[in-house]
This record gives structure tokens, sequence and C-alpha cells, in this order.
């Protein structure tokens, strides 16, 4: 008689899926630790301490946190002008990649390409080739300065090099960078049912009523999630300030990150540069906060 095979418990199927799941697993958690967070717990402990890089890191407690948050004045400069670049940047950027979605959603012929096309910026946007080409276009023999003449506007400094128009260039090329809120608005923007419009229609609502009373109120979830990634990545911007404008005229476009950097690698302060890094996290964290808590009297959800 042939014996019947042994039934293996559940536990084994469970501990063979356990293992597998681990091991698919393992290139992210590596590179988890690796390079997220064995450094931020370093850079934590680099913070309290005056570390140049090339000696031993000597423990000073707070001292970096009050000197940044008392006397250096650079520390305000880079706020603000990183504060400005957000609240300006930002809006303007989902605004237009707003109305760029409302014009990509409609049936044509070759309308697929046309939205390639504007996704393209968001791919290249931030490279330093580009941040070259941004920087010739309004330096003092780029295209911008030329046509300026050619109006009769004479120009004693480029739009770059006047501390009063240089952060705006910056601000205009975050601007032109909305391709990947502009697929994002899209996708939502799909989502809403056709029969709503309709039935607003017939009641004899305007394409601007139809906008604001049905667009608007079901394409908040989705303008919640852009505003989060946006305010984010504006927090963030460094490739654009360093090699358009290295933070000047005047630093006027010192950003937050620009001056972290410099902090870290050109004065060598690096248990400094670390004590920035962590402000800036909480920065951006209570701004996140503050974004999720106002949800409740702006974002509306289907469920609700």
């Amino acid at each position: 008689m042939m014996k019947a095979k042994a039934i293996k418990p559940k536990a084994h199927y469970r501990a063979k899926d356990n293992a597998t799941g681990y091991l698919l697993l393992a290139p992210w958690l590596v590179g988890f630790l690796l390079m997220w967070l064995i450094p931020a717990v370093m850079s934590i402990y680099y913070s309290f301490t005056n570390y140049n890089l090339l000696s031993a890191p000597k423990w000073v407690g707070l001292q970096n946190y009050v000197t940044i948050l008392t006397t250096d004045k650079n520390f305000r400069q880079a706020l603000t002008v990183t504060f400005v670049y957000v609240f300006v940047m930002v809006p303007l950027r989902l605004a237009f990649a707003l109305f760029v979605a409302n014009l990509l959603n409609k049936k044509h012929m070759g309308m697929a390409m046309y939205r390639v096309l504007y996704y393209v910026p968001s791919i290249i946007g931030g490279s330093i080739a580009v941040s070259v080409v941004w920087k010739q276009i309004f330096g003092n023999d780029g295209v911008v300065m030329s046509l300026l003449k050619v109006f009769g506007i004479e120009q004693q400094y480029s739009l770059v090099g006047n501390p009063g128009t240089a952060l705006s260039v910056i601000i205009l090329m975050g601007v032109w960078q909305f391709g990947s809120s502009m697929l994002i608005f899209l996708s939502g923007l799909k989502q809403i049912p056709t029969s709503l419009y309709e039935s607003a229609a017939m009641d004899g609502a305007t394409p601007l009523q139809r906008f604001w009373k049905i667009t608007m109120p079901m394409l908040t979830p989705t303008i919640f999630f852009n505003l989060i990634q946006q305010l984010i990545n504006g927090f963030r911007i460094f490739t654009e300030s360093k090699i358009i404008t290295d933070g000047g005229p005047m630093n006027s476009t010192l950003t937050y990150v620009l001056y972290l950097y410099r902090s870290a690698f050109t004065n060598f302060h690096m248990g400094y540069s670390c004590a920035l890094a962590w402000i800036l996290v909480l920065i951006i964290g209570v701004a996140t906060l503050l974004l999720f808590k106002s949800q409740k009297s702006w974002v509306h959800y289907e469920a609700q």
C-alpha cells in the first residue's frame, strides 16, 4: 500500500511565504537602511556637533540651532527667499497645470502627442543642462534681453543679474515644469462623470458655472495631492538657484537648500548644515500637517 503524503502545517507555508516576501523586499530594505535611515540618524547626531569633515566631531549640544535661529542672517534670507518661491510658484504652477489639463481633456486627433509635449519640461526641467540654457536665455546676451532692446526697453542689468527680477526668473522656470501636475489633473478630470456636466448644461449652467460647481469640488482630492507634492518639492529647490544665479545677486535667490549646500561643502560646517537640514524637515513637516488639518474644510471626497 502507498503511504499517504504527510500534510505540512500551515505555519510551514506561512514561513516560506514570509521568506519569499523578505527576499523580494531585500533590495529596498538595503537601500532604505544605507541611503536613508542610517544617514538620517548620523545627521541628527552631527547636528549637535562641530564637524568639518576633516577632524572628529565635537559635541556642542544645541549651539548650532541657537546660532541659526538667533544670529544667522543668511538663514533668515534663505528662508525668506524659499518661502517667497514656494508661495508664488506653487499656486501658479498648479493653476497653469489645471488650465492646460482642461484644454487637453478633449477628444481630438493628436491629443496624445500634445500631452507628451507638455509633459517633457517636467522630465528635463530640473536638469543642469536646462538650467544653463535658461541662464543664457535671460542673460545679458540672451533672447529676452534682445527682445527688450527691439521694443526700446533698455536694461542696465540682465533679468538674472538684477536683484529685483532674478527670483522671478527662477519662479518662471518652476511654473514651466508643470507637466507632472498637469497629468495628475488630467487623470482626475477623466474620473468626473460626464453625466454631471450634461445635467448642468440642460439646467442652463454656463461653462464657468460648471467649472466652479462641478469640476473644482470633484477635483479637490487631486488638488490636495498635487499641492502636497509641489509644496515639498518647492522647499527643496536647489539646481535652478545654483546654476542660474548661484544665489545672487546680493543673495536675492539664495534658497534654503543652496545655503545648506554652501555650509556643508564650501564652508565645511557639516554639523551646522545638518542642523539646517533638520530645521527644513521640521518646516516641511509642519506645513504638510497644516494642509492635512485644513483638508476637512475644503477637500470633498466621493465617500462623503
